[in-house]
């Protein structure tokens, strides 16, 4: 099964949240942050109003609690509005 997004909404695949501080503190599972960095799995065709500016493989920074959270075949995806998507990281 895929998931083909529509209209101005992307898919997103977060990386996994760090499970230790640069220190080297070992964080419990519920002192992680949600990621906020994804990588776009897929892309809709765009709006008029909002036009699709990435591409699938492309690093983005999203709003924090944005999209909707989603599983398909045990993995987990976001899906959200490209207005979401701060920024693309090169």
């Amino acid at each position: 099964m895929t998931i083909k997004p529509l209209a101005d909404r992307v898919l997103l695949k977060s990386f996994e949240a760090e499970e230790t501080t640069k220190s080297g503190i070992i964080l419990a599972a519920s002192a992680q942050e949600k990621p906020e960095m994804s990588e776009v799995v897929a892309v809709g065709p765009g709006t008029e109003e909002n036009p699709m500016t990435v591409k699938a493989g492309d690093k983005v920074i999203i709003s924090k609690y944005s999209g909707t959270e989603v599983k398909l075949d045990g993995e987990e995806y976001t899906i959200t509005s490209v207005k979401d998507i701060l920024a693309v990281v090169e």
